[in-house]
């Protein structure tokens, strides 16, 4: 009787070696870009794991990726263990890299003033009949790297979930904030809970390095800047 040959499946390694594994616990830098498609491969052929079949595809491409990125799904399953569903992975995670070198050509916008924030934001949220708190994170150049809503509220006020706004500012890398939210009754003065709000944000803010550089009052056509007025 022949013995029987192991799984290659990605599932069936030791977990040092699984690159989704490695992935989790030490980042997507650390893993080559034979671990990486193996990854969407999941699975090698009877005599080859999922990173030793991926090397030997990107091998005939002299390991270039822009090389990989131009072979056909045909030209893919030539390979043992490539089959259809594993070629068009392939296929589809490399034209999203490839549309993605597009995007990042896009400048991100840059927080320079607030009257920046206003014309951000009053798009938004100047015109709603309820009060929406937003916070804008940015990077170390003051360039957005995303906005989010944090709490949708009534006419009169609305709550915020101050761990929830510091758990996303780590995940995305932020080192400043923006806050702003609109008030629907057209009044630019702060509330009191307005001015206790931003004194919790900013005192939570510091302990992780990171800036609360203004928060915005904002209605239809004006809005209120608690930097411009030396409240923060």
């Amino acid at each position: 009787m022949h013995k029987k040959l192991a799984s290659f499946s990605i599932k069936n390694w030791s977990e040092d070696d699984q690159p989704r594994e490695k992935l989790l616990n030490k980042g997507k830098e650390v893993l080559s870009d034979a671990e990486l498609v193996a990854i969407l491969i999941g699975s090698g052929n009877r005599n080859e794991s999922a990173v030793d079949l991926c090397k030997r595809i990107l091998s005939s491409t002299n390991n270039n990726l822009s090389e990989l990125g131009k072979l056909t799904t045909t030209q893919l399953m030539s390979f043992n263990g490539i089959g259809q569903a594993k070629a068009v992975s392939i296929v589809a995670a490399l034209e999203l890299g490839r549309r993605r070198r597009g995007s990042e050509a896009l400048e991100r916008k840059k927080i320079t003033s607030s009257r920046s924030v206003f014309e951000l934001m009053q798009p938004i949220i100047g015109e709603l009949p309820h009060e929406e708190f937003w916070i804008i994170y940015v990077n170390n150049s003051n360039k957005v790297i995303q906005k989010n809503q944090l709490s949708k509220g009534g006419i009169t006020g609305t709550l915020v979930d101050i761990r929830l706004a510091l758990k996303i500012a780590l995940e995305v890398g932020a080192v400043g904030l923006v806050l702003a939210h609109n008030h629907p009754s057209g009044t630019l003065n702060p509330s009191k809970a307005d001015r206790e709000l931003t004194r919790k944000l900013k005192l939570a803010s510091e302990s992780l390095d990171i800036k609360v550089l203004d928060h915005l009052v904002i209605t239809e056509k004006s809005y209120f800047s608690f930097a411009d007025e030396n409240l923060l």
